[in-house]
């Protein structure tokens, strides 16, 4: 079993780095200018894989980088079978990670409560 998921961990990232050279050097979508894919995450059978991306702007503009990419999903498939060897290159699905910015303000909530200009700071 360990090798079953570092198989599909080692294909996850190649599937990382290759979608990464393809949009940055093939795409060209302006809505997908400044974006990074973060994880991707391949199912066993290698059918389908959820490619997680953050992208610099505003919500709208990063709604409109989703779909651009959804939308070129079968241009970045059909390139990145020829980039990589597998028998089926999974389909790709596009999702934005939210992961980072929780992360940004956590650290922010922290940061606050350590120097004390929380909610503590704020109370008589």
């Amino acid at each position: 079993m360990p090798k079953d998921f570092s198989r599909g961990r080692r294909i996850a990232d190649q599937i990382q780095r290759e979608l990464s050279e393809i949009i940055r050097l093939e795409l060209k979508d302006p809505r997908v200018d400044l974006i990074t894919i973060t994880d991707v995450e391949v199912t066993q059978d290698n059918a389908h894989a959820k490619i997680f991306f953050t992208a610099l702007g505003e919500p709208v503009q990063q709604e409109a980088a989703t779909k651009a990419l959804n939308h070129a999903a079968g241009f970045l498939r059909s390139a990145l079978a020829k980039s990589i060897k597998l028998r089926t290159v999974p389909q790709l699905h596009f999702h934005y990670d939210i992961s980072v910015e929780r992360g940004v303000r956590l650290s922010k909530l922290i940061d606050d409560a350590v120097s004390g200009t929380g909610a503590d700071k704020k109370r008589p």
